[in-house]
């Protein structure tokens, strides 16, 4: 099935050749956001060099620094000081600013999530990355009409389970093709 260009919420955008010369090379990017007021959304396959646990030694007092050594990832060059946490939905215990998405996600962008991973309570699989992609209204679909982006159907096992530098070669095989085979004159799978 063909997502829906229009409404790329809860979808994958594959950064085409066409972007090899930006921010964006490569991106995988999960859509968090997309309606007629623009559209937001996390890199989750360009990790920083900083891990999470490095960056929970700084929200949490005598958090002993060794839980979670997996990077960071660079979620997009707007606000990169901020966090967001890319968590499977728990029903039993909603975070401050917690913004539920489709296929049983949600990503929160408030410090309790953080301080309860600094005090070792379990939350699942999660991503964390600071910083977002932003686009204004009708900015992203010019740049899907322009095929810039690729989009497809996310999948959880690939952003929680695959290695960052995994993660865009995953999803290009979903499509039965290598990410090196795409071309700037590809259209939309």
């Amino acid at each position: 099935m063909t997502p829906d260009s229009s409404n790329t919420q809860g979808q994958f955008l594959i950064a085409m050749p066409s972007l090899a010369e930006s921010f964006f090379d490569h991106a995988l990017i999960f859509m968090l956001e997309h309606d007629e007021d623009g559209a937001m959304g996390l890199i989750i396959n360009q990790p920083l060099d900083i891990s999470v646990d490095e960056v929970l030694s700084q929200v949490g007092d005598g958090y002993p620094g060794d839980r979670y050594p997996q990077p960071v990832m660079c979620g997009g060059p707007v606000e990169p000081q901020r966090g967001f946490v890319l968590h499977h939905t728990r029903h039993d215990h909603p975070w401050q600013g917690e913004l539920p998405l489709q296929q049983g996600l949600s990503v929160t962008a408030s410090n309790d999530i953080l301080e309860a991973l600094a005090q070792g309570q379990p939350i699942g699989d999660f991503l964390l990355a600071l910083g977002y992609c932003g686009w204004g209204p009708g900015q992203l679909e010019q740049e899907l009409a322009d095929n810039a982006w690729l989009t497809v159907a996310a999948d959880a096992e690939v952003m929680f389970n695959t290695a960052a530098d995994k993660r865009l070669d995953a999803v290009a095989r979903t499509l039965g093709i290598r990410y090196e085979q795409l071309t700037s004159s590809s259209g939309h799978a």
